[in-house]
């Protein structure tokens, strides 16, 4: 093949690619439910809009209650877009899903595996955000507070700066070996119980009387 006909075919190839992604784009934006979603998966595989479908998608599912679904819809999106800008907001709805689940422990270990993966994304400090969540229902408190500390100090310009502060005042100071004394709690003066009245003697004994003499005839 000439040069010119690999050139002629080559702007033929793009054209194409340029239409069909085009049509998926408005097959995506007229889409709205999970149907239609998996859909435009289907008809335009490997297209920008195809890789968004798999977000409304797990998204649509989520909605639905369908958690399981949802993760598995997104762990397809994963594996087959692992370079996508959206991978680290999908790992986010992944551990949200698990969350939801009940299975805190899954989702603490995936937030922080994001937080990890991707610093300098977005996503870095809402994850560990997301983390504070988790550990103060599990009572931890002190390393919800490092957590948010930590944002304060490596994210202070983001937006969920804001949040961590909150977060941060609402959480006891990091406890101590030695407990605080007990408060002892004071009873207002009206409802305290009475004071016991004082001993009294007892009272003398009664004497005797006289018994009357019988009248006589």
């Amino acid at each position: 093949m000439s040069h010119w006909k690999r050139v002629f075919f080559g702007s033929v190839s793009k054209r194409q690619l340029s239409r069909r992604s085009a049509a998926a784009s408005a097959a995506l934006a007229s889409a709205n439910s999970a149907q239609e979603y998996e859909q435009v998966i289907a008809r335009y595989p490997n297209t920008p809009a195809g890789a968004d479908a798999y977000i409304l998608l797990a998204e649509a599912q989520r909605k639905e209650s369908k958690f399981t679904e949802a993760n598995k819809t997104l762990e397809t999106y994963v594996a087959k877009y692992p370079k996508h800008e959206l991978v680290s907001t999908a790992k986010m709805a992944m551990a949200a899903n698990l969350d939801s689940m009940g299975k805190t422990d899954e989702a603490l270990a995936m937030y922080q595996q994001i937080a990890s993966a991707y610093p300098n994304s977005y996503t870095a400090p809402l994850a560990m955000l997301s983390q504070v969540y988790i550990l103060k229902v599990k009572n931890r408190n002190d390393d919800a507070r490092r957590i948010c500390e930590t944002i304060l100090t490596q994210y202070r310009t983001s937006f969920w700066a804001s949040e961590a502060m909150q977060q941060l005042r609402l959480l006891k100071p990091i406890t101590t070996t030695t407990p605080p004394p007990a408060a002892v709690p004071t009873v207002p003066p009206m409802l305290a119980n009475p004071p016991a009245p004082a001993p009294q003697a007892p009272p003398a004994p009664n004497q005797p009387q006289s018994v009357p003499s019988p009248k006589k005839p």
